[in-house]
C-alpha cells in the first residue's frame, strides 16, 4: 500500500541487512514514525505495546523476533528463550505462534553458524507469503462485493462495515478485511466504508480511517454503537472484519465488540464475513471459547490520546479517579453467526468440514503429529 503516494509494507529489513525497521503504530494518525529493532527484547517490546499489531504483523514480526535473538546467539537455549519471550507477548493472536513453529522448524536441527541466515530467509518468506494470501483473499472478497453492486442502483455505493483494524497496517501489506475493499477501489467499484472507531484503543479510527485515506476510499469514521442503527436503516450491505483466530470449527475470535456487530447482522440479514488467512485458523483448537482472551491494562480504557487544536498531543482520563476497569481485547462470534470465511483458497462456509477441505494438509499434520 502506499504512504505519502510511496509504497510501503509495514515491517522490512534495513540497509544492514539485520536490523529490522517496523512503523510505530501507536504514533498513527497525528505522526508517522518508524522504529528499528536490534535485538530479542525490542521485538518483544514492540510487539506486547501494540507499536506492532495485528495477527498476521505480529506473526512477522516475531519470525523477525527469533532472527534478531540467533544473530546475538545461535544456541539451542537462545533458541529456547526466544521462543518463550515472544510467545508471552500477546496470547490470542494464534499467528503468533504458527510464525514461532516455522522458524524453528526450519533452525532448530541445523548447525549453529547457518542458523541466522536461515532464520532471515524464512522470515522473509513468512512476510511475502502473507502479501500473497492477502491478496488472494482480496481477489475471493472482491466477487463478494462486485456481486452485491450488480444490485444496486446505479450511481449507489456498496456500504461496508468494519470493526477494528485489519487492515495493511495489520499485515504485511494489502490487509485480510480491507484485501477485498482495496480490491474492489482498484477496479472502479464504487463503495464506500463504515470505520468503527473500535474503543479502547481506536485502531479504526486510528488507524483504519488513515489507511484508507491514504489510499482514497471513501469512508466515514462512527461510533462502535452505531453499526446496530445503520444495519436497521439499510444502509449496511456487508460486514468484514479480520480474526486473531478461527477454531475448527469456525468461531471467530476478534477485537472486543465484533460479537455485537454479528449479532445485528444476524437480525438485519446482512451478511457478515471474516477475512481469514490460513496461519490464524487453530487445527488444534476444537471450540472458540476456549480461546484465551487477552485481558490488558486498564489504562487503555479509562485514558484517551489525542492531538489538541494547537496541535499537542495529550493523553487525557475519561473515567472518574478510582473506578475500576475491565479491559478484554477479544471476543468471541460463534460460527453460526459468520456467513463465510474470506480465505486465500476461497470464500468458506464457517464448519469443520468447510475449513478441513480447503486446507487438508493442516488437518492431515495435525494427525500424524507434525502440527502444532
Amino acid at each position: 500500500m502506499k504512504v505519502n503516494g510511496k509504497p510501503t509494507r509495514t515491517i522490512w529489513l534495513e540497509s544492514d541487512g539485520s536490523t529490522v525497521g517496523v512503523i510505530d503504530q501507536t504514533a498513527l494518525p497525528h505522526r508517522f514514525a518508524t522504529l528499528k529493532l536490534a535485538t530479542l527484547d525490542d521485538a518483544a517490546r514492540a510487539i506486547a505495546t501494540m507499536q506492532v499489531r495485528g495477527a498476521p504483523l505480529i506473526g512477522a514480526a516475531a519470525a523477525y523476533g527469533m532472527c534478531l535473538a540467533l544473530r546475538a546467539d545461535a544456541s539451542d537455549e537462545a533458541i529456547d528463550r526466544a521462543y518463550a519471550v515472544l510467545l508471552k507477548t500477546r496470547p490470542t493472536a494464534i499467528n503468533l505462534k504458527w510464525a514461532l513453529d516455522m522458524m524453528v522448524a526450519v533452525i532448530r536441527n541445523r548447525p549453529r553458524s547457518e542458523r541466522a541466515a536461515a532464520a532471515y530467509k524464512r522470515a522473509a518468506e513468512i512476510c511475502d507469503e502473507d502479501v500473497a494470501i492477502n491478496q488472494a483473499i482480496g481477489r475471493h472478497g472482491l466477487k463478494l462485493i462486485e456481486d452485491i453492486a450488480a444490485k444496486k442502483k446505479p450511481g449507489e455505493p456498496v456500504n461496508v462495515l468494519t470493526h477494528c483494524n485489519a487492515g495493511w497496517l495489520a499485515t504485511v501489506d494489502v490487509g485480510t478485511a480491507t484485501g477485498p475493499i482495496y480490491a474492489a477501489h482498484d477496479k472502479g467499484v464504487k463503495l464506500h466504508v463504515w470505520v468503527d472507531e473500535t474503543r479502547p484503543r481506536n485502531q479504526g479510527a486510528s488507524l483504519t480511517a488513515w489507511e484508507l485515506g491514504q489510499h482514497g476510499v471513501p469512508h466515514t469514521v462512527i461510533a462502535d454503537n452505531t453499526g446496530g442503527h445503520l444495519m436497521q436503516h439499510g444502509m449496511v450491505d456487508m460486514v468484514i472484519t479480520g480474526t486473531d483466530r478461527v477454531s475448527a470449527q469456525g468461531d471467530v475470535c476478534n477485537k472486543i465488540g465484533t460479537y455485537l456487530k454479528a449479532l445485528a447482522a444476524k437480525d438485519n440479514n446482512v451478511p457478515f464475513y471474516i477475512g481469514a488467512p490460513s496461519p490464524s485458523i487453530d487445527f488444534a483448537l476444537n471450540d472458540g471459547a476456549a480461546i484465551p482472551i487477552e485481558q490488558r491494562g486498564g489504562e487503555e480504557q479509562a485514558t484517551m490520546t489525542g492531538r489538541t487544536a494547537d496541535g499537542r498531543i495529550e493523553t487525557v482520563t475519561v473515567i472518574p479517579e478510582g473506578s475500576p476497569v475491565a479491559n478484554y481485547g477479544f471476543d468471541v462470534t460463534p460460527a453460526r453467526l459468520v456467513t463465510g470465511l474470506i480465505t486465500e483458497r476461497g470464500v468458506l462456509p464457517a464448519t469443520r468440514d468447510g475449513l478441513a477441505r480447503a486446507f487438508p494438509e493442516r488437518v492431515n499434520g495435525l494427525r500424524v503429529g507434525v502440527g502444532r
